[in-house]
Order: structure tokens, then sequence, then C-alpha cells
């Protein structure tokens, strides 16, 4: 084997070596349980629960699921983000609560012979967010994102997509809120 194949085997190794050493190590952070919050945590320290019941959907979109999806969104959020811990209502030492108030689906963009290419729906929920410890109220605050998706016939697939990147949005913003003041 010449001296050039032999080093450039050797490069290809060490290589190999530090993406091994890499992913280790990504790997271990990921489950190694660090309970850190990326959002800048800004609660107040006496609360460390959170009890988030199904929201009230008053939007009149009629689709079957949809406050549940829209629930499990959010509560998914904050139990990655993990700054509160999601327990049931009665136990938290917060609470939150929401009403899903409107959702939209409108044409978001028109192509030159007046046909509809991509559509957009509109999402506005209404949360309050009490402290129960204290007592009070710490926000009441309508949220809106949308979610574009791509207008075809076969268009049920495309529209939950835009639906979920519009639900996902809102739960993110209604997490930040909470948690960091944002």
């Amino acid at each position: 084997m010449s001296m050039i194949k032999k080093i450039f085997l050797l490069g290809i190794k060490n290589i190999l070596h530090c993406l091994c050493l890499f992913s280790f190590c990504i790997i271990s952070f990921n489950c190694a349980g660090c309970p850190y919050s990326f959002t800048g945590a800004n609660v107040d320290p006496h609360l460390k629960t959170i009890g988030i019941g199904l929201f009230d959907d008053q939007s009149n979109y009629g689709e079957a699921g949809f406050r549940e999806m829209v629930t499990k969104t959010v509560i998914d959020k904050f139990i990655n983000d993990n700054t509160l811990r999601v327990t049931d209502k009665k136990n938290s030492d917060a609470v939150l609560e929401a009403i899903i108030i409107r959702v939209t689906d409108n044409p978001a963009t028109v192509v030159a012979n007046e046909s509809v290419n991509k559509r957009r729906i509109d999402i506005t929920i209404r949360v309050v967010y009490t402290d129960m410890v204290k007592r009070k109220k710490i926000y009441e605050k309508e949220f809106s994102n949308w979610g574009d998706y791509i207008a075809s016939s076969t268009g049920f697939a495309q529209r939950q997509e835009g639906l979920k990147i519009a639900v996902d949005k809102l739960a993110e913003d209604i997490l930040l809120q909470t948690v960091s003041g944002w």
C-alpha cells in the first residue's frame, strides 16, 4: 500500500472517530435528562406546576378532534420545555385555560389565471393564565397565528399540514408568553 493511501485512510479513520465522539456527546446530552429550558424562563419561583385543561372551541370550525389536537400540542410544548411540570388542574400552582375563538381558511396566493395556489389558516385563541397560589390572574391575552398550505383538489392532507403549522406556532407563542413574558 502506498504512503499516500495510508495517510488518506488514517485521515478517514480520524474523521470517523471524531464523528463517533461527537455523536456520543450529543446522545449523552439528550439522554441525561437535563431539565434545561431554552426559553429564558422568568416564572415566579413559587410556581412549579401548571394545569392545562381541554381547550374550549367556540370557533364553529367543526373539525373532529381539533380542540384535543390544539390542547395536546400546547401540553407537549410545556412538557418539552420543562420550566413548569404539567399536572392536573386541581393540584397545580398555576392554571392555563383557553378558548379557540376563531379559525379561518382563506386564499393566500392567487396565480395569473385567478386560481388559488396557496391557502392560509388563521387561528385565534384567548388564553387566561392564573397563579393559583396567590389567586391572581397573571395574564389574559389573545394569540393569533397562521399556517399556509398548497391548495389542490386533494387538499385534505395539505390543509391538515397548514393547520398543524398554525397550531404549533400558537403553542410556541403561548409557552413563551407563559414562561418568559415575551
